[in-house]
């Protein structure tokens, strides 16, 4: 003991070894005594949970720095959410391969993804952006030598290409050469609109899907490509629509995301439907956003976090604010009209039309059905396909002509209800099929002398059959199903094709007495565009873009619109469809993007000073991608079976950058009540489950499948009836969930948009400090209260966390002044947004609620009612009983939990920060 003595005595007498500490000391104990304001104890807890990010964001941020990224056009006319957006794509592009910018309609997902293509771009990388054919100038544009590009100084340089090329090996796609493309030389791949790839479809044939040549010509072959998905809708119907889509990032390797918590894609997504329909299942007056993410498990969820950017306009208001954005456009509640087809109310009842509808056999479509059943395998051989990678399973081609039947009576249901000129064109157009079918029967009873069946041919090669062989000219029917005459049952097939003849004869002629003059629902749409014109809801604005999901109504529509809009107003009209755009404005050139600029030249960077559009009747092709903001009304002219597509079409107007204060819905309605309609669609669409097992072959999966679409419709009820009251949203149609509420990534970009330096001092801090606040009343109604937030590390893993935890080796807990955690242990996102909340934007300390909190435990001499919540959240994490010793967590230093207590949950944790929240 005494040479230790000794060797103290000498090194505290050393000048040349000490240090004057006095100052660092009474430093460190202001911090433990002073009152922290909100916003640092939220940066502090952020700061902690995601260091790693914070470290390689200020490396990129530099990196980006030098290349001249925040000097270029795109990136300066980003809004700050939009910033935020593009630096989180680009660290999951660098760090999984793969990113979905799943922002709502109407946010500019476009210009994020010319920012991410900018900066690959300036790091030499070759981009390529694949778009819908309808979509395809909306990217050119930006590349363009054009008075319209607001981004010509950027000098973009990427390929664009349509998804329909990668069916093809031939031809010119623009100005590329699909002969001659590297495909495999992309460094990156823009997918608009990736949706549309969410189905990889598995039959057994020798041509390659549209999925499989992007995933093995371009993913997997040649130099190593990232991919960039955009879609407001990236899972639409299914929680599985996200796999097809992820594994493009990981290159079809289901395990990829190990590393990160995530084993299997594939089974993480499919446990994760499997919960949802356990979720939907429960009564309704337990379901919410809350109970859905606790039923959907934290391996979704990790998943989403991984690879995916979403925020919904409520979230940018809520956590962004309008400074920097302006203001959203207000919603008007919606317009609903109500319309007859007949204005003389002679025609037949739209329940007996429908009535005649599902009667038809409509048998020209469905040839498979009548084939003899000796002949059934020999065609079972040409047309039925084993489903790639699910054992027997079969695609079987009757069943697929049973669904065209199904689809074909909803089909003639809907153009009923979008105009009786649409449904008189279709059923003439079935009734000229009928007849050329029971024409070409007349003709082989005449003389079948020159027939072949397929069982005379056993010989050949049926690989190598070609039923465009003159020798089967006087007896195929069918086609892209081809079906010999004396295979089938002719009988039978003639007098069904005789019956539906009749039954279409008859609409036809219900359909034909209604003319233009007669036709009631057109009379109340002019009804209705006099009044927009007369009482515009911004001022001087006249526009009205009225949509239909049938060519041949907006056809129909334009032609008894256009000359009396020009005639009664003086304003110009124009029809776009998928295949026309024409107008009654004299353009340089009549196409889909002249049309568009000259209505919108705003927000397409057109001439508003040139002569313009006021009326647009358009089909669904520009229900997507298309900036349309200087107009202030969408018309639904029909209702879409799907309601996703009504919130696409309202986007077109409802975007960030417009200038009208409102916006406004109109939806027309066929004249009977909800429950009359709903009805009616489920008599009509009954058996469409069909198509959710048509490749499985499966009939003993049908009754479950029917009762699915029963659910479906009841859903869609829901939805119809919010439709007449407010204009929905993405979030609404998923009753209020969003995959914003899912993911961290704004979490991670409010910490990286913050001064390195302050987050670097924000680290420092002692342990246990805290901060107060007065806790948000307006929480109530979501079940909430008083409490605190703790931010623990754990110890030396003590305690095991999943895989997939995002927040590891730290947890986050939020308990409610009861004594209850709010939320699950793995499951942080709840108390993350409750410390954001009352964190943000908080940079000064609440006096008055520091004095609450003063008073409730007495200067802090008495922490009882804390320490039992910090107990609580303790013994939530742990799954032990806490029983003393908690104070010391309070204290600066290390902390004694556990230290000779009894339960080893107390020395598995470390209090890093926390917030009280007082009444």
């Amino acid at each position: 003991m005494a040479p230790i003595a000794k060797q103290m005595a000498q090194l505290w007498g050393d000048h040349a070894l000490a240090a004057p500490v006095a100052d660092q000391f009474l430093a460190r104990l202001r911090e433990l005594v002073r009152d922290n304001d909100p916003e640092s104890v939220y940066l502090r807890v952020i700061t902690a949970l995601f260091e790693d990010f914070l470290a390689e964001s200020a490396d990129d941020t530099r990196r980006r720095g030098r290349t001249g990224f925040y000097e270029t056009q795109v990136w300066k006319k980003l809004y700050k959410f939009q910033r935020d957006g593009v630096l989180g794509a680009i660290q999951k592009l660098e760090r999984h391969n793969g990113c979905i910018i799943a922002d709502s309609v109407g946010l500019g997902k476009t210009f994020e993804a010319l920012a991410v293509i900018k900066y690959y771009e300036l790091r030499n990388d070759r981009v390529l952006v694949l778009a819908p054919k309808r979509l395809r100038e909306n990217w050119t544009i930006y590349r363009s030598n054009d008075v319209r590009n607001p981004l010509i100084d950027d000098r973009f340089n990427y390929d664009v290409l349509n998804h329909t090329d990668l069916s093809r090996d031939i031809g010119f796609s623009g100005d590329i050469d699909l002969s001659h493309i590297n495909w495999g030389n992309y460094d990156l791949v823009v997918i608009d609109e990736s949706h549309n790839f969410r189905n990889n479809p598995q039959l057994q044939r020798d041509t390659k899907t549209r999925y499989q040549k992007l995933m093995e010509d371009v993913f997997k072959a040649g130099v190593k490509t990232k991919v960039l998905m955009l879609s407001a809708t990236p899972v639409n119907t299914r929680l599985a629509d996200l796999k097809n889509q992820v594994l493009f990032a990981t290159e079809g390797n289901d395990d990829a995301l190990a590393g990160d918590g995530i084993k299997s894609i594939e089974s993480t997504l499919r446990q994760a439907q499997t919960r949802f329909r356990a979720w939907q299942d429960t009564p309704e007056s337990q379901r919410s956003a809350q109970t859905l993410v606790s039923h959907l498990g934290l391996d979704y969820i990790r998943l989403l976090d991984l690879v995916t950017i979403a925020r919904s306009r409520k979230h940018i208001e809520k956590y962004y604010g309008t400074s920097d954005v302006g203001r959203f456009p207000d919603r008007r509640q919606p317009v609903n009209i109500k319309s007859a087809i007949d204005a003389r109310d002679q025609l037949m009842p739209l329940a007996d039309i429908n009535r005649r509808i599902l009667a038809l056999n409509l048998a020209s479509y469905k040839p498979m059905s009548y084939v003899l059943p000796g002949q059934r395998d020999r065609y079972a051989q040409l047309y039925d396909h084993k489903i790639a990678g699910s054992g027997e399973r079969i695609f079987r081609q009757e069943h697929r002509d049973n669904n065209v039947v199904h689809l074909l009576r909803v089909n003639l249901l809907k153009r009923l209800e979008s105009s009786v000129n649409s449904m008189a064109m279709t059923v003439g157009k079935m009734l000229q099929t009928v007849q050329t079918k029971i024409d070409k029967l007349d003709a082989y009873e005449a003389d079948h002398s020159r027939a072949i069946s397929l069982a005379e041919i056993e010989g050949r090669d049926w690989d190598d059959l070609n039923f465009d062989d003159p020798m089967f000219e006087d007896a195929v029917v069918g086609s892209s199903v081809k079906v010999l005459l004396p295979d089938i049952d002719r009988p039978r097939w003639r007098q069904e094709l005789e019956e539906d003849r009749d039954a279409l004869r008859e609409l036809l002629d219900e359909m034909s007495v209604v003319t233009p003059a007669r036709d009631l629902k057109l009379v109340k749409l002019k009804d209705y565009l006099r009044w927009k014109i007369d009482n515009p809801y911004n001022t001087g604005n006249r526009k009205a873009l009225v949509f239909t999901a049938f060519s041949d109504t907006a056809e129909y529509l334009y032609e008894h619109i256009a000359p009396w809009a020009q005639k009664e107003f003086g304003i110009h009209v124009a029809l776009v469809t998928g295949s026309t755009a024409k107008s009654t404005l004299k353009m340089p050139r009549t196409d889909m993007l002249g049309v568009l600029t000259a209505f919108s030249p705003l927000s397409k960077s057109g001439d508003p000073a040139a002569d313009q559009i006021d009326l647009v009747i358009a089909t669904d092709a520009i229900s997507e991608g298309q900036n349309l903001q200087d107009c202030d009304t969408v018309v639904n002219y029909d209702i879409h079976w799907n309601p996703v597509r009504i919130v696409q079409r309202f986007g077109r107007v409802d975007r960030l950058g417009t200038q009208n204060t409102s916006v406004q819905l109109v939806n027309f309605w066929p004249d009977l009540d909800l429950e009359s309609y709903i009805n009616l669609e489920k008599r009509v669409s009954g058996r469409m489950a069909l198509l959710d097992v048509s490749a499985t072959g499966e009939e003993n999966l049908l009754t479950e499948a029917e009762q699915k679409a029963m659910n479906d419709l009841e859903y869609r009820r829901k939805q119809l009836e919010q439709m007449q009251t407010a204009a929905p949203t993405m979030e609404d149609l998923a009753g209020g969930l969003s995959i914003t509420d899912l993911t961290l990534s704004d979490f991670r970009m409010d910490a990286a948009a913050r001064d390195a330096n302050a987050l670097a001092e924000l680290a420092q801090w002692p342990q246990a400090l805290h901060g107060v606040a007065r806790f948000d009343a307006t929480l109530d109604a979501e079940g909430l209260g008083p409490g605190a937030v703790f931010l623990l590390r754990v110890r030396d893993e003590e305690i095991p966390l999943p895989p997939a935890f995002p927040l590891a080796p730290f947890l986050l807990l939020y308990v409610t002044d009861d004594g209850m955690v709010a939320h699950a242990v793995d499951e942080p996102k709840l108390a993350l947004d409750v410390l954001r909340r009352h964190g943000m934007d908080a940079p000064s300390v609440d006096a008055e609620a520091v004095a609450s909190f003063a008073r409730r435990t007495r200067g802090g001499a008495r922490m009882d009612h804390y320490r039992g919540l910090l107990e609580a959240a303790i013994t939530a994490a742990t799954g032990k009983g806490t029983e003393n010793r908690v104070a010391s967590l309070f204290t600066a230093g290390p902390s004694l939990l556990g230290h000779g207590g009894t339960s080893a949950g107390r020395a598995s944790v470390d209090l890093i920060a926390w917030m009280a929240l007082v009444p």
